[in-house]
C-alpha cells in the first residue's frame, strides 16, 4: 500500500502559495516510496511537483531540510497522544501508533534522516528540535498527569521514562536487528514502565 499524500495545513511562516508547497510535499513523499533520502535529487522533486527548482531552492536550504519538513508534516498527526484519562493508556495507544506508522516507508525515511544527519549536523538538530522535542514534550505531560493520579511513582524520572519507553523503537528502527511489529508494541511500555517501578523500589 502507498503512502497517501498529505492534507493540506498551511502553518505560520509557510510558502505564499500553498498550492506549490502542498505539490512540493506530496511530491517528496511520493518520490521517497521509491527511493531513498540519499539517491533522491531536488531535480525528480521538481518534475513530480511540476514547480521549478528555483522554487524549491529559495524555500530550503538543501534537499535534506525538504526531507525533514515533508516527513513532519505527514507523521506529526499520526504521533499524537489520544484523549484518555488514563495517562497509561494514553501511553499505551500512542506507541502503537508510532510503531505502527515506522514499520514501513516512513520509518526508513526517518532512518535515513537521522543516517544523513550525521553528514548535516544542523539537519539532525532541526529534526530534533522540530519532531522529537515536541514528541518529547507531549510524553512528559502525559506522565506527569500519570503521576497526579497515582499511576507512576511521584519520584519517577520522567526523562529516563521517555527514554525507557522511546529508546527501544529508535534502536529497532536503526540497527534492524528485529522488526518493528504488534507484539513488540504490545508488550514494550509494560515492560518498561515495570522496570522503572522495580528499580525505584530497590532503591
Amino acid at each position: 500500500m502507498g503512502i497517501k499524500t498529505i492534507s493540506a495545513n498551511r502553518a505560520p511562516g509557510r510558502p505564499r502559495s500553498q498550492k506549490c508547497y502542498q505539490a512540493i510535499m506530496n511530491a517528496t513523499i511520493k518520490l521517497l516510496e521509491d527511493t531513498t533520502v540519499r539517491d533522491l535529487t531536488i531535480e525528480a522533486i521538481a518534475s513530480e511537483a511540476k514547480v521549478g527548482k528555483t522554487t524549491i531552492y529559495r524555500w530550503w536550504c538543501c534537499k535534506t531540510a525538504l526531507v525533514v519538513d515533508a516527513f513532519l508534516e505527514y507523521m506529526i498527526p499520526r504521533a499524537h497522544f489520544p484523549e484518555s484519562d488514563s495517562a497509561i493508556e494514553a501511553l499505551e495507544q500512542q506507541v502503537k501508533q508510532v510503531i505502527d506508522v515506522y514499520n514501513g516507508k516512513i520509518g526508513r525515511i526517518v532512518a535515513e534522516i537521522i543516517a544523513e544527519g550525521q553528514f548535516e549536523p544542523e539537519i539532525l538538530a532541526s529534526f530534533r528540535e522540530r519532531f522529537l522535542s515536541g514528541r518529547r514534550a507531549a510524553a512528559t505531560e502525559v506522565i506527569e498527569r500519570g503521576k497526579q493520579n497515582g499511576e507512576f511513582p511521584d519520584d519517577l524520572d520522567v526523562e529516563l521514562a521517555i527514554d525507557l519507553i522511546y529508546g527501544p523503537i529508535y534502536y529497532r528502527l536503526l540497527v534492524g536487528h528485529i522488526p518493528l511489529n504488534e507484539t513488540f508494541a504490545n508488550s514494550l511500555l509494560k515492560q518498561a514502565i515495570n522496570g522503572l517501578k522495580r528499580s525505584i523500589e530497590t532503591q
